[in-house]
């Protein structure tokens, strides 16, 4: 009788725990499909799989087995002007010919004269001319294919330090896969936009009148076109303003670009840029689409990926090489 009575008690407990082993379940369930998702655009196409562990390393800090190969040795200049400057401004004479080479003689302008009003406007120094002595600097380069559409690198991008984004590339709306955050802009005349004050303006100078305009844009504000219109100012904090030397360009169109195209394109040299001022690089949004052709993230204009003035396709060969070489992270959209 006891036994019995044992028995059906044990039974009114087993009946009474199917419920919660129900509820368990489905919590659990619903645990690892929250973190599935959470964590999908971390994972990236054959060997983008790999982040933190091959975490790209160019400075001495690295390990014995990330040290810097033949490849990558014949390429890196870690001596080279990255910052143009008052003290840097006097121009080697190979460097002036490559430079001037790229401007039009209706653009041409007087380099020296130009030059000297530069500097008393911005600040005067090369920021980021070697690795944080006390800090493991991370860098995220965020161009603007279309591949980043739904590859939720949101997260990613905003975790690191500094975060370059390219010409005019928009987060509004794109929150999730492009990121929110914007430490520095890369910008030229005909990509110029305005800046929140804490943002650093990155300016790529490709032609002496590009100085010029970015001397009018915070003064006279009197240059509206260069080979197409252009805005007559910008807002921007001036104490934030970097300019790329022509030394610099001129290093990566032979050393990088093997003086493929006419002149490195602004991703590119914004990639190679940032090998020299951070310990650890990590690159979104370049790349063709799998059709081969190539489109903004937040528009649907395709264009041919090569362009005739840029080596696109050896340029982005160079990046996966780079990957390869573990001397960056490629991450690869969806589409």
């Amino acid at each position: 009788m006891r036994r019995a009575t044992l028995q059906g008690n044990m039974a009114m407990v087993l009946h009474k725990l199917k419920p919660l082993r129900f509820v368990t379940l489905l919590l659990s369930s619903t645990i690892i499909l929250c973190l599935y998702f959470e964590n999908t655009g971390k994972l990236l196409n054959d060997t983008y799989h790999r982040v933190s562990e091959n975490a790209a390393c160019v400075y001495r800090t690295c390990s014995p087995d990330r040290e810097r190969t033949d490849w990558f040795s014949a390429r890196y200049a870690p001596t080279v002007q990255l910052l143009y400057n008052s003290r840097n401004r006097a121009l080697r004479r190979d460097v002036w010919r490559w430079w001037r080479g790229l401007q039009k003689e209706p653009y041409f302008r007087n380099y020296t004269t130009v030059s000297r009003k530069l500097f008393p406007l911005f600040p005067d120094k090369n920021n980021y001319s070697e690795s944080h002595p006390n800090h493991w600097r991370t860098c995220a380069v965020v161009g603007n294919s279309g591949n980043l559409l739904g590859s939720h690198f949101g997260p990613i991008i905003d975790s690191k330090d500094f975060v370059m984004r390219i010409n005019r590339g928009p987060t509004k709306g794109f929150e999730e896969d492009v990121g929110s955050k914007t430490t520095h802009r890369i910008l030229y005349p005909e990509s110029a936009m305005n800046l929140d004050n804490s943002t650093h303006l990155v300016f790529f100078p490709f032609k002496i009148l590009d100085i010029e305009w970015l001397i009018s844009a915070f003064t006279t504000k009197h240059i509206r076109r260069i080979y197409k219109d252009v805005p007559s100012t910008i807002t921007a904090n001036k104490d934030k303003v970097m300019i790329l030397h022509p030394e610099f360009m001129k290093y990566v169109y032979e050393k990088w670009t093997e003086n493929h195209g006419r002149y490195p394109s602004t991703g590119f040299l914004t990639v190679i840029f940032a090998l020299h001022i951070c310990d650890e690089v990590h690159v979104f949004g370049f790349g063709a689409t799998k059709d081969g052709n190539w489109h903004h993230y937040f528009d649907q204009t395709l264009t041919p990926y090569a362009y005739e003035s840029h080596a696109g396709d050896f340029e982005y060969e160079t990046i996966i090489r780079l990957h390869q070489e573990k001397k960056l992270l490629m991450y690869k959209g969806w589409t």
